[in-house]
């Protein structure tokens, strides 16, 4: 994987600790709270690292923390996390055997009166971000990395492509993992039409359904 890019007008981090490797995912979430490396942790409540077992041969990787997440420290837990967590059972994946992440760790919003609506994260954030994303991985070695959303590939593959290009097809990402992108549940919950709806939710199935099979036959291989 390329190195990431501090983002334009970033601060730099700060000197303790923060440049060594760090020897665990709990000692990489310690690392991940005190960062500064783009302005989004100026107006979180706290960073959110990733969580899941780190043996876990699949990490998926969402866009970025929303309110709930924001409050609570932990990932995949609001609207789009209880979506995520039916469409994986429906799809035969066990998400407690998984590494769920975001590819930026500090929620981006903008105020609206009481309410702090999501505002998607600029290309430095990503880039600033994918620090730590590199550093999840190498820790974990997962076998299979799953993108949700366009955040989410750029996150891994540290440029901007349409997720309708790069969807539902499992490629080789040169590193000894593989690689699959498909949509951020968030995409289904904004729907308004039921056809949409519906259609959607089966290609989301259908994309899940594939971490499924990978499942299996590297269970098989190993």
């Amino acid at each position: 994987m390329e190195k990431s890019e501090f983002a334009l007008g970033a601060k730099p981090l700060p000197a303790a600790g923060l440049l060594t490797e760090a020897p665990s995912l709990s000692a990489l979430a310690e690392q991940e709270a005190v960062c500064t490396r783009c302005p989004l942790y100026k107006n979180a409540t706290q960073v959110v690292p990733g969580e899941g077992p780190a043996q876990a041969r699949v990490l998926l990787i969402g866009e970025q923390p929303g309110d709930q997440e924001d409050v609570s420290g932990r990932p995949f837990v609001g609207p789009s996390g209880k979506l995520l967590d039916i469409a994986l059972e429906r799809a035969g994946v066990d998400r407690d055997r998984c590494f769920v992440t975001n590819a930026v760790k500090h929620f981006k919003f903008e105020p609206r009166g009481k309410r702090r609506l999501h505002k998607k994260p600029d290309a430095g954030e990503i880039d600033a971000c994918r620090w730590w994303l590199d550093r999840e991985r190498a820790l974990l070695s997962p076998g299979l990395v799953v993108a949700l959303g366009a955040t989410a590939i750029r996150g891994v593959l540290g440029r901007s492509e349409a997720v309708s290009r790069v969807r539902g097809e499992i490629i080789d990402l040169g590193d000894g993992a593989q690689f699959l992108a498909t949509v951020h549940p968030s995409s289904l919950l904004r729907l308004r039409d039921e056809s949409d709806k519906r259609q959607a939710w089966r290609g989301f199935l259908a994309d899940l359904r594939k971490i499924a099979r990978w499942i299996e036959k590297d269970a098989r291989a190993n």
